[in-house]
């Protein structure tokens, strides 16, 4: 019967990787502009697709309702009738 023993641990040099300076974004007079405009459409187009969803919710609402008041308009002309 043969034990393994484990192989000693070596220890690599940790390699040293040199940071690179990041890039900072200067806002020139003419950009500064663009980009409010640019954020300006971002919310009126959220704004859109919300008030759209919202009005797609009232309708439906609105149909679930006039569907419920005649299907019990219904319900209570086939009991009289008997």
């Amino acid at each position: 019967m043969q034990t393994s023993t484990p192989a000693p641990a070596t220890s690599a040099p940790a390699s040293v990787v040199p940071t690179q300076a990041r890039s900072v974004v200067e806002l020139t007079p003419g950009s500064a502009p663009a980009l409010a405009a640019g954020g300006g459409a971002v919310v009126l187009v959220v704004g859109a697709v919300l008030v759209s969803m919202l009005l797609a919710v009232a309708i439906t609402g609105i149909t679930v309702a006039v569907v419920a008041v005649v299907l019990r308009l219904l319900v209570k002309d086939l009991q009289k009738g008997r």
